[in-house]
């Protein structure tokens, strides 16, 4: 049997990248899926998760309006007869605009989608989990919420604030048998960070993406699927209310010099 065996899950931002990733691997672990994005690219998901022989419906919807989030939970228990997990992946990046040229409804519009969001994941599952006493929701931060250096503000920000809203939650859950964790993934080529890549790309720099952490290398989406689906199953019944980070090692350290020697630094 798979890790998530006739569960019921729901993944948001599911229309490509580490959501289309996460959304074939864990329909082949026998998760019964609802995946949500708002982009009808989510359809070419489904699609291509029902070629494999998953369980799936996909659904258009924006992850940080309540009616939505509201609506796409309901769908899941209905069509499924409860909801065992949540993924709350869906995110912006807000691009790396100069502070003083940011404005209050750039902020707002990513705070919706990347805090709000999660925000509302976790108030509509919540009481159908605890109904069940069992549960898992996972969201997604990103290591720019655990230090600078990494995004543009807003971004930041709103990923901090993520990491914040799991281990306030974890408490608000206590004794209920759900839990909540958060991956912070590091630099993963998705659609959100196409133009990063595209452009070393361009350069020619492309040897010099995720050179920074110890792998010396970007990740793959499905690199963060899999911590998200262990998260998500039975295997992670006692981690609740942590930021798994998947980042290559980049976090792991302060910032430093190498030289030109492999395995030193000045």
């Amino acid at each position: 049997m798979g890790r998530l065996e006739g569960k019921s899950v729901i993944i948001t931002g599911a229309g490509s990248g580490i959501g289309r990733a996460a959304s074939l691997m864990f329909a082949k672990e026998g998760a019964k899926l609802i995946v949500v994005d708002r982009s009808d690219s989510v359809q070419e998901t489904a699609k291509l998760v029902g070629n494999a022989g998953g369980t799936i419906e996909a659904v258009m919807a924006d992850a940080g309006s309540e009616s939505d989030v509201k609506g796409f939970v309901d769908r899941a228990v209905s069509k499924y007869g409860r909801l065992d997990a949540i993924w709350a992946n869906a995110g912006v990046s807000g691009g790396l605009v100069p502070l003083l040229d940011q404005t209050v409804e750039h902020w707002q519009e990513i705070l919706r989608i990347n805090l709000i969001g999660p925000f509302l994941a976790i108030k509509h599952s919540m009481p159908h989990m605890i109904a069940q006493n069992y549960g898992s929701i996972v969201c997604t931060a990103s290591v720019a919420g655990l230090k600078s250096g990494a995004s543009g503000h807003p971004y930041a920000a709103s990923k901090a604030g993520v990491i914040s809203l799991v281990q306030t939650t974890a408490y608000s859950l206590s004794g209920t048998g759900v839990r909540i964790n958060a991956v912070c993934p590091g630099l993963i080529e998705t659609g959100m960070t196409k133009p990063i890549f595209d452009r070393a790309r361009e350069r020619g720099t492309e040897a010099k993406i995720g050179q920074l952490n110890p792998l010396q290398r970007n990740g793959e989406p499905s690199e963060i699927a899999e911590m998200a689906l262990f998260l998500a199953s039975d295997g992670a019944s006692y981690v609740n209310g942590q930021a798994m980070v998947v980042d290559g090692g980049l976090s792991s350290s302060h910032p430093v010099a190498r030289s030109g020697k492999a395995g030193t630094r000045l």
